[in-house]
């Protein structure tokens, strides 16, 4: 589901004073980090996730990856953070605004 720009808003407020919870590592994206990235997602709902040491386009392709495989949507991408939101099926702890 796209998100609109004022859920944008809302969730980039919220994600403001998140720390990463993810970290990509000299080797990329591998299983493991998507193992990782999909667990916090579906116990945070709002993530941020460092990508650092990469160019710009191999950055943006890494955070289409994710987006792709794991069914999230990308809030805000700054510098080396990416913050990504999944919503929960049931019992999902972030409300959005319409």
């Amino acid at each position: 589901m796209p998100l609109k720009p004022n859920q944008v808003r809302h969730l980039r407020a919220l994600a403001h004073h998140l720390k990463p919870v993810v970290l990509l590592g000299q080797h990329g994206l591998t299983e493991a980090v998507m193992a990782e990235i999909e667990l916090a997602l579906e116990h945070h709902e709002l993530i941020k996730v460092r990508v650092p040491g990469m160019e710009r386009e191999d950055k943006k392709d890494a955070i289409e990856v994710i987006c792709e495989r794991t069914g999230a949507e990308l809030v805000q991408s700054i510098g080396h953070i990416a913050v990504l939101f999944r919503k929960r099926a049931k019992d999902s702890q972030i409300s959005l605004p319409r």
